[in-house]
Parts: C-alpha cells; structure tokens; sequence
C-alpha cells in the first residue's frame, strides 16, 4: 500500500499519515509641557539601515514598505473552492494595503483533494490532471488558479508561491540499488514532466544525503544535475514555468534547513523574484548565517523576533524586545510576523502586530488573524500607519517590563508606544520632532500635545494597548 499524508502539518510523515477595565485620562498641553526634569528616557540606537539590496519593493508599497497576506491557514476548506474564496477578497485586500500574497503549495501532491500540497507529487498539475485521487487540488483547478493570479496583479498585489523542494511524496514501489530494498521513488506524473526515480533521491550513486530529511518522505537529491535542470535550470523548469507560465512573482521556500542555501541561490539566480526561507531557528544569527549563506538572494522569516515577542508580551516582559532579531541585524532580509498555518503561540497579537507594522522587516500578516480572530478596522489602521510613517531606522526610546517605546528616524517616521499593563501609562521621551504638534494615529488617545525646543513630549498609552504618534497633518 502506498503510503498517505495526514492533515497535520506537525506531524507529516509518509506513513499511514485570548472585561478590560478602561479609564478615560486627559489632560490639557499646559500640563503636557511639565515634569522633564528627572524623567530622562533612555535611547538605544539599534542601526541605521541603508538601501536594500534585492528586496522586493511591491507594485504600491508606500514609504513604509510592502506588507504581506498570508492567504491561507492549515486544512482551508477541502472541495476546489480556496482559489476563488482569496480570488473574491484581493480587492478589499489592495484597499487595506497588502502588497503580495503567499499561496500554499500549489501543485498536486499525494493526498490529492485533501492536501495542503506539502507532500508533492507532479509540480506541475495545478489541478488539471486525473491523479492521486482528484482532478482539482484541495484549492481549485489551473484556472481557477490564473484567475486569482490575473486578479492579483490587476489589483497591484504579488503572488509568491510556497515552493517544496526538499522532499516528494506518492511515488511508486521500485527496487532501489542504493539500498537494497524497495522504495517509493518512482514518479510518473502525468504532466509528462520531471520524472523521478531512486537516482534523483538519497542515497543514489553520487552522495548519500544533504542537510536533513523530512519525516520520512524521499529526500530529493538536488546534487544531481538532472533534478537541478527539472527545477531550475530548463527553459521549462519548475522555477521558470512557474513564473513565466503561471506568473508568480516571487518564492517561499519550505524547510530550508533540509537542504543547502545554495539550492535557494542557484533557483533565485536562474529565475529571479523575491524569496523568503522558512529557516525554522530562533537564533538570529544563524537566521543571519542562512541570509548571506544564499549570496543574500534570499530573505528569511524572523523567528527570533517571532519566539522574543512571545516573551515580551505574553511572559510581560517587554525587556526582551530588546534582544538579538534579524531585522535588528538586516532589516531588508527579514520577514517579520505573528503566526502562520505551522505555528500560533502568541496570545497578545495585536501588541505584536503593532510591534511588527512599525518596525523594520517585512512584515506578514496570518489570513484568520486578519479575516477571522482579531479586529480588522484595527489591523487596518496599522497598515495605514506603516505604508505612509514608518520610516527610517529604529532606536529605543524607554523599555522596562510594562512599557516599550520606539521611534522610526525618517520622515515623516513615527514613535510607537506598547503598553502591556492593566493601567493607562504616560511617559517622557525625547523624539526627532522639535515645536511640533503630534497626535496619536491610532485613536487610542485624543491628546494632541506640542513637543519642546529639546523635543522632549509627554505622551500616553491605554492599558493593553498601543498608540502610535507622529507630526500632526499625514
């Protein structure tokens, strides 16, 4: 019997497979401008960032930067309607201020109308083929497909596919000379392209393994030159049909850490686009390590601010945002987010969305975060403040457990204030503005305070919460 992928992300083999109490406080700009003395704020310079090199701009990104829709979440709908459920919301989604779209693999793969596409088998059935069970994938059929590609473009959004490149899954038994036994590493896709046999995995009669093997699935051997050819070095490679044909714009790379980064840089080099790689490591520097280790021609998540903001806002302290992240260390090569369809274990989100949208990175937003779970208008609002404010690098104007203040340097830049304690907060800092008006952008507080010759302002912060301040009149 062949062996069948259960629907959990987590746990893929190729076997049998959150009453807040809110207090009203204002106060006059007479009494705004008292009490510097013996309130110094302390300033932490994180970096100046310079221009980015091979970072994806966005048709309409703003001068804050592009924003990215993760647009789907694990087990979507089964049945062929998710193309054209996503397809019916990239209108409202340009309007909001999304610049690209991450699609789930989007190929037929061994469960066939019940996959999430992480275990494939013909990359290059996009639900048109009578395989593994379905004609359509779990999303929809080829043209359905294009039609959201089209729409997407036609609203100014890019669409980046998740690319599986690691492993493949619903082959058929054969007799394998590299391990004497029989394995499932006969591909005979019916597409008629990038058939895969035991050579084209490990071991075959070249190397035995490369990084890591995932759950069991046959390890694809990218050593070898014919499987490099399939993926992307023909005129009809996988990486070229599916930008040239398909029209995707750019790359999301599964479990990178399967494989070595040069995979990552020769598809990125023979193809171009933007490319992210799930590098699953908290450890920035090893995130760091990857970036440069592709020829940085690729971006990685940020799972180091990903686990830190964990600890700042549900272990309530704030401290940790102080420590090591890889937008700290490249702010153009990470991509910042809050939770995806693999992992969701901050409670305290939209602190952490509001950590996100006015730092630097690119910042990704999880489809039932925005769709489903939390307040939209608010996501919204967040956007709106990253794509025209946030701007220039980023220094630290007050942390301690509670309280964290950061501002962006540019112009017209911004000063975010989080707040994780149950009381309203108001604290002294000195920002980039002098004798200028601010006001908060998120409508958490309605003080419009001036700030001093010395820039020196008071501002505030509702318990649980955020604002977000900057020169009056954007």
């Amino acid at each position: 019997m062949k062996h069948t992928r259960l629907n959990s992300r987590t746990s893929r083999t190729p076997i049998l497979l959150g009453t807040m109490l809110t207090l009203f406080y204002s106060c006059s700009e007479q009494e705004l401008s008292q009490d510097v003395a013996g309130k110094p704020s302390v300033q932490h310079e994180i970096k100046v960032t310079n221009t980015p090199d091979g970072a994806i701009d966005g048709r309409t990104p703003g001068a804050g930067g592009p924003i990215m829709m993760q647009a789907f979440y694990w087990d979507v709908p089964a049945g062929g309607t998710w193309w054209n459920t996503v397809n019916g919301k990239l209108s409202a989604w340009d309007d909001a201020g999304f610049s690209s779209i991450w699609l789930p693999p989007v190929s037929k793969a061994q469960n066939g109308p019940f996959s999430m596409g992480y275990d494939p088998f013909d990359y290059y059935d996009f639900g048109e083929y009578n395989q593994m069970g379905s004609i359509e994938t779990r999303f929809g059929s080829r043209a359905e497909l294009l039609s959201l590609i089209n729409t997407a473009h036609n609203e100014n959004i890019e669409v980046i596919a998740d690319i599986v490149l690691n492993h493949n899954s619903g082959g058929d038994l054969e007799a394998n000379p590299y391990t004497g036994t029989d394995t499932w590493t006969d591909y005979n896709p019916l597409s008629g392209k990038f058939f895969r046999s035991a050579t084209d995995f490990h071991p075959n009669d070249q190397v035995a393994n490369d990084e890591g093997v995932f759950g069991g699935f046959p390890d694809l051997s990218h050593a070898k030159p014919y499987v490099q050819d399939w993926l992307w070095n023909r005129s009809d490679a996988v990486g070229k049909y599916y930008k040239n044909t398909m029209g995707f714009d750019g790359w999301r790379f599964d479990y990178v850490k399967g494989f070595g980064p040069w995979v990552v840089q020769s598809w990125v080099n023979a193809i171009g686009g933007f490319a992210v790689g799930e590098y699953w490591d908290g450890n920035a520097g090893t995130l760091k390590w990857w970036v440069d280790a592709t020829g940085r021609t690729a971006s990685a998540f940020d799972f180091a601010a990903y686990y830190r903001m964990d600890e700042a806002f549900d272990g309530n302290n704030l401290n940790k945002l102080n420590d090591d992240m890889l937008w700290k260390r490249d702010p153009y090569k990470a991509v910042t987010f809050v939770a995806n369809h693999d992992t969701d274990v901050i409670w305290k989100k939209m602190l952490a969305y509001a950590y996100i949208l006015t730092h630097e990175g690119y910042p990704c937003v999880f489809y039932r975060d925005y769709e489903e779970w939390l307040d939209k208008n608010k996501l919204n609002n967040l956007m709106w403040i990253r794509r025209n404010l946030a701007v220039g690098s980023t220094s630290i104007l007050y942390v301690d457990n509670d309280e964290y203040i950061a501002q962006r340097n540019g112009t017209p830049g911004l000063v975010v204030y989080i707040n994780n304690s149950n009381n309203w907060q108001e604290r002294w800092v000195q920002t980039k503005w002098a004798n200028t008006q601010i006001k908060d952008y998120t409508g958490g507080s309605n003080w419009y305070p001036w700030t001093q010759g010395d820039r020196w302002v008071k501002i505030q912060c509702p318990p649980n919460s955020y604002t977000v301040w900057s020169a009056n009149g954007y």
